[in-house]
């Protein structure tokens, strides 16, 4: 054993720096909160979004319009992608799986068949939702409309 190979204990240094353990420690005293003001206070907590004192980002931003918590967000398809999708599956049924499979619609939308286009072929349509004018037009060629 010699002296430069002495090492201290396994553990036995901390390297964590204890703070508010007196002056001699060199963090004693406001044990690195600074002087002062809420954040030197126990029990401290910002508000989500304080910025300091300066405007916070959600009140400086302009807002406008209105977001009705009860809008029903639809896929919009219209006839002419169902008239598209019969010439190239020769379906007789079009409903949510076969949207689905194709790519039109994913799993978890909901469906609203439009009326815009031309539907010659006589098919019957499954979707959640139906404007007038698309139902109107299913049901001239020979089609049928259910309601999911």
């Amino acid at each position: 054993m010699k002296l430069n190979t002495l090492k201290p204990a396994e553990g036995s240094i901390k390297t964590r720096k204890r703070i508010g353990r007196g002056q001699g420690s060199g963090r004693g005293g406001t044990s690195t909160r600074g002087h002062k003001g809420a954040q030197s206070r126990s029990g401290y907590s910002k508000k989500l979004g304080f910025e300091g004192g300066q405007m916070p980002l959600q009140r400086r931003v302009p807002k406008f319009g209105f977001n009705n918590p009860s809008r029903i967000e639809t896929k919009p398809i219209n006839l002419d992608a169902i008239q598209a999708l019969v010439d190239a599956s020769k379906a007789k049924e079009v409903d949510i799986k076969l949207l689905v499979e194709n790519g039109l619609a994913s799993k978890k939308d909901i469906v609203k068949i439009l009326g815009r286009g031309e539907l010659k072929a006589k098919v019957n349509v499954s979707a959640h939702f139906f404007s007038k004018t698309a139902k109107e037009a299913i049901e001239k060629a020979g089609g049928s409309v259910v309601i999911l």
